[in-house]
């Protein structure tokens, strides 16, 4: 008899879990088909953070950190309460998200647990009603060996999080890794795309004014050349932008 009356709720919670991954899932997916654009890392991770609230059922908040050579930040939050959290970790150098992202290793117990060690984060969490955390460490690059940072998710309930929700943003934090980074690669590409172009529509106003100095002195190309050269460096002006200006000279005179 309690095998059967266990069995409404074991299947709910098996929908509730596959909901949860279906969520993931779909979020990650569209994350990916999404990467060719300039969005920026803060935006990118905000709408992660939404997503991952949504997707664990036991979550109330999300919140990602970020490491720098400035420290580490709150770059995306779906409260306004969690930077007071956040803050007080990163003012102290230590809590949950800081040695999740610090040690690549994730945090999981109820806020209490660990006040000696974080007691300003134990504080701070207290006084804004947030009872349990879990944090995640987010890396990127081949054999994720970048650290990135971490993702935090904060709960009301003083129950701890279960194993299943670590391992379900264990699963989102490597899908998130990974767009980030192919992200990341599509945005040096285009920047390396846009240096060549320059380059190349530099180097054509170098070549026309060299022509010009040529037409009109009757050097050759080598001494045009050197002329714009010190020209450039009287003026400290740009050599493409001394071309471009002598170019522009003979064009306004022409007219």
């Amino acid at each position: 008899m309690t095998g059967n009356a266990d069995a409404p709720q074991v299947a709910a919670a098996f929908a509730s879990a596959a909901d949860s991954l279906d969520t993931l899932a779909e979020a990650i997916a569209g994350l990916r088909s999404n990467l060719n654009t300039d969005e920026h890392l803060d935006s990118m991770l905000q709408r992660l953070a939404e997503t991952a609230v949504k997707a664990l059922p036991d979550a109330d908040a999300v919140s990602v950190t970020v490491l720098s050579t400035d420290g580490p930040r709150t770059a995306a939050s779906t409260a306004d309460y969690l930077s007071e959290i956040d803050d007080a970790q990163h003012s102290a150098d230590r809590g949950p998200c800081v040695d999740a992202a610090r040690t690549v290793s994730s945090v999981r117990a109820k806020v209490g647990d660990h006040v000696d060690e974080w007691p300003e984060f134990t504080d701070e969490a207290r006084k804004q009603g947030v009872r349990s955390y879990l944090s995640v460490p987010i890396t990127m690059g081949e054999g994720n060996t970048e650290l990135l940072g971490a993702f935090n998710v904060y709960g009301f309930a003083s129950t701890e999080f279960k194993a299943f929700d670590e391992e379900l943003m264990k699963l989102f934090t490597a899908g998130a890794g990974a767009a980030i980074a192919d992200s990341r690669r599509w945005r040096q590409a285009h920047e390396h795309i846009a240096q060549l172009h320059c380059a190349m529509e530099s180097r054509a106003e170098i070549e026309q004014a060299k022509g010009v100095l040529i037409a009109v002195h009757g050097i050759d190309a080598e001494e045009a050349f050197s002329r714009l050269v010190q020209q450039s460096q009287n003026t400290n002006v740009k050599l493409h932008e001394v071309a471009r200006m002598l170019i522009d000279s003979v064009r306004h005179r022409r007219l």
